[in-house]
């Protein structure tokens, strides 16, 4: 079906209370690989996965949106055609330039949030 072309699950967020001791949990109980760390506003933006996958869990600090992070490999794009289909989605493209790609979200017929993150090339 042509269209919005989203790619692959990403990223699942799940929240957390402690992102260190989430850390310790999943890396360190779980055998995870902890594969992203970096500033995210006065949190960390905090990736883990099982060896070899392609899937991570964000470790989510409480007040960010929590859920399922897809990819596409134009976030302008899909936006676009998911709006001209009359899915339920964000005003705009979201871009917090040196932070995080290009991403929007977008709720499914039960209100459940998808955010659909621009794929790196």
């Amino acid at each position: 079906m042509p269209g919005a072309r989203i790619t692959g699950v990403a990223t699942v967020g799940i929240p957390v209370t402690d992102q260190e001791r989430a850390v310790d949990f999943y890396v360190g109980t779980l055998g995870f690989e902890k594969r992203r760390d970096m500033p995210f506003g006065e949190a960390r933006w905090i990736e883990v996965a099982p060896p070899g996958t392609a899937t991570t869990i964000a470790l989510v600090p409480t007040g960010v949106p929590t859920g399922v992070r897809l990819t596409a490999q134009d976030a302008d794009a899909a936006h676009v055609d998911l709006k001209e289909r009359g899915v339920d989605i964000d005003p705009e493209v979201m871009r917090m330039e040196g932070v995080a790609p290009p991403m929007f979200a977008l709720r499914d017929p039960d209100g459940n949030s998808l955010i659909i993150v621009e794929r790196a090339q």
